[in-house]
């Protein structure tokens, strides 16, 4: 596994190692010993997967203290713009958000640090994303911020979205809990 760092402090790109033969592909998408190394997380507490069909987007989400977590990220069917967006206070990319193209074929995983805002865009007919996350679900402090309201340069001015995703607020009225630590780990781990 290859870990590169983003222009987004704590946001990495992961390139896992791509077995291929005859049959299709094989990857490992964790290994703790590479994880720890790097200093990133190394304990998960939920798995999940959403299955999206081309022209949606979901997000931008993310979880309020104290039940924010670091999200891992990576695309097994299909191909997705995703995007982060920084939320910490303090932070020099406070504000700013880092586009990546996620797809099986390439097989990129994407850590997202606690106090990014997350989501993507289908561009493929359908894509499956996994999602691992250092703490479960909180349906309470689940949070977004319009999706809209930054200027990403989305492919679809008019995506299918959720009714709930389009009532967010805007990113110039949230009100950010989150603050940059330079070098801090996140204690989640």
């Amino acid at each position: 596994m290859i870990v590169n760092k983003t222009e987004i402090p704590g946001c990495y790109e992961i390139r896992p190692v791509i077995f291929k033969d005859e049959r299709g592909i094989f990857v490992k998408t964790f290994h703790q010993e590479v994880f720890a190394k790097n200093q990133l997380a190394t304990y998960f507490a939920e798995e999940y997967y959403s299955f999206s069909h081309h022209g949606v987007l979901r997000g931008l989400h993310f979880q309020m203290p104290p039940k924010d977590h670091i999200k891992l990220v990576y695309c097994v069917s299909g191909e997705v713009i995703d995007t982060v967006v920084d939320l910490r206070r303090g932070s020099p990319t406070y504000g700013k958000f880092q586009i990546f193209t996620l797809n099986a074929e390439k097989s990129n995983i994407l850590y997202i640090p606690s106090g990014l805002a997350h989501g993507f865009y289908v561009i493929s007919e359908n894509a499956i994303l996994v999602y691992k996350t250092t703490t479960v679900y909180s349906p309470e402090h689940d949070a977004g911020i319009l999706w809209n309201s930054v200027g990403i340069p989305w492919p679809n001015e008019k995506p299918i979205i959720s009714k709930r995703d389009s009532e967010f607020v805007a990113f110039e009225d949230f009100v950010t809990p989150f603050i940059y630590q330079e070098g801090c780990v996140d204690e989640k781990q």
